[in-house]
């Protein structure tokens, strides 16, 4: 019964240092996602202002007369 006990805490140990692991890993994830998604935002500002300096609006063009 002392041995299971034993093994039972060694066992919580060992779930608890992963489960520590597991969460700084989560973390590092979500600020990697955090800072992508900034990064998509300030592109997509760019692109709009590209845009507009250059005089391209949202619509298509007409196909060429080729087509």
């Amino acid at each position: 019964m002392e041995n299971r006990i034993i093994d039972l805490q060694s066992q919580l140990a060992f779930q608890d240092q992963t489960i520590n692991e597991l969460n700084d890993v989560i973390t590092d994830q979500q600020k990697q996602i955090d800072e992508l998604r900034q990064q998509i935002q300030i592109l997509e500002q760019r692109m709009i202002s590209l845009a507009e300096n250059s005089g391209v609006s949202g619509e298509k063009e007409p196909p060429p007369p080729h087509y």
